[in-house]
């Protein structure tokens, strides 16, 4: 069994008058467990009742919780709908998320780790990106290690962006983020094939190239010269995206690590996210068939 960790912000996605539990590497974690992997969650918690419904929200869910007790209000997000159903983001600043430390446990977990996905708003502190970092760097040389950009409104700069793209083996993002790596990698005008032979070149260790495209579907490119394009399904009925991305992340992994080839795996990941997509929430109970 593939052990599988999305490690940084943990938060309750605020819709009006409700909540649901949210952020990229919870949403991850729990999409890497319904695909049969061993997940786990590295972030930090306040020590509120929002800290408590943490974990009594995920006590279902099989992901191992490696939850930090921080002095910081638990992590919260008002999420706005557009008239496409489209997620917009407004995020609190210094929340227990921004507070997550290096310690032996976390490290003893990195040792272990088959894949990790991280991405840039839990870099936004000092504290939380040293220990993101000190984990990159202590998972096995093989590891997969996605960066997952999910880049929120102004917690990013050039330097975050390349050094993590340093740090990683496969880069997922989607089209608006495309054009803002592109003008990092200097690739402006470029095609997207393009776009990923540029970035294989400048990040020798890259092995991944993943571009999500909203109703257009997606496109996934490898260092091997393999390349797999999937349309966007027309039928779905779209509730809200939220936790899309993170799913189809998550499944193609999953896949991945479980040795399906990469135009399964794609298909496999794309069939979950479009499921997402059909319900509220970034975690939804998934059918049997959705599952490898």
């Amino acid at each position: 069994m593939s052990e599988i960790v999305g490690i940084g912000e943990i938060l309750w996605d605020v819709f009006g008058d409700k909540k649901t539990l949210g952020g990229a590497p919870a949403n991850f974690s729990y999409h890497a467990a319904c695909q049969g992997a061993s997940a786990h969650l590295v972030s930090a918690i306040g020590d509120d009742p929002l800290g408590d419904a943490v974990i009594a929200a995920l006590a279902s869910k099989s992901v191992d919780l490696q939850l930090q007790r921080v002095p910081a209000p638990t992590g919260t997000v008002t999420v706005s709908l557009d008239a496409a159903g489209v997620a917009h983001y407004d995020f609190p600043d210094d929340v227990a998320w921004d507070h997550l430390q290096t310690t032996p446990q976390i490290l003893d977990l990195a040792a272990r780790t088959d894949a990790v996905c991280f991405g840039s708003l839990a870099q936004r502190s000092p504290r939380s990106r040293e220990t993101i970092r000190a984990f990159l760097k202590a998972v096995p040389a093989n590891a997969i290690r996605v960066f997952d950009a999910n880049l929120r409104q102004n917690f990013y700069d050039p330097a975050l962006l390349a050094d993590s793209l340093s740090l990683a083996t496969m880069l997922k993002i989607n089209e608006e983020e495309l054009e803002i790596f592109k003008r990092l990698l200097n690739a402006v005008p470029a095609t997207r094939e393009a776009f990923a032979g540029t970035l294989f070149r400048r990040y020798p260790a890259m092995r991944y190239c993943v571009l999500t495209l909203g109703a257009d579907g997606s496109e996934i490119w490898s260092a091997d010269g393999e390349h797999s394009r999937l349309p966007g399904d027309s039928s779905v009925c779209l509730v809200d995206t939220v936790g899309a991305g993170d799913s189809f992340t998550a499944t193609l992994l999953a896949a991945l690590l479980a040795g399906t080839p990469l135009a399964r795996a794609h298909a496999h990941a794309a069939r979950v996210s479009a499921f997402v997509c059909s319900r509220e929430g970034a975690m939804p109970e998934l059918p049997q068939n959705l599952k490898l």
